[in-house]
């Protein structure tokens, strides 16, 4: 199970950090990420990171602007979003998958889905 938070409503240029816990199993080894779905469209990559953390990937939109990050000890992986645009607006949604962090990128059959949360950013 993945249980993602830490959405919001937000102006623009502020800051969210999202978290995602995992339980209910074993996610030792996985690559875990973060997709957004915005109204009206259809979901989209965000960012993944490997399961050492040396590894990661973001859409071209928010480099340079967000951050993924995990702590495996606590079995969490975060999304640190900063000068937030309107065009953030989404339900963010956490994922893990035990392939690499490049195909995690650009597919979206993956093994476990968080339930998401809402990130509002207003202008």
């Amino acid at each position: 199970q993945l249980q993602a938070s830490g959405g919001g409503l937000v102006q623009a240029g502020g800051s969210l950090r999202l978290s995602c816990a995992a339980s209910g199993r074993s996610f030792s080894g996985s690559v875990m990420g973060w997709f957004r779905q915005a109204p009206g469209k259809e979901r989209e990559f965000v960012a993944v990171i490997s399961w050492s953390g040396d590894i990661t990937y973001y859409t071209d939109s928010v480099k340079g602007r967000f951050t993924i990050s995990r702590d495996n000890a606590k079995n969490t992986v975060y999304l640190q979003m900063n000068s937030l645009k309107p065009e953030d607006t989404a339900v963010y949604y956490c994922a893990a998958d035990w392939r690499s962090p490049q195909v995690m990128a650009v597919t979206q059959r993956i093994a476990y889905w968080g339930q998401g949360t809402l990130v509002t950013v207003s202008s």
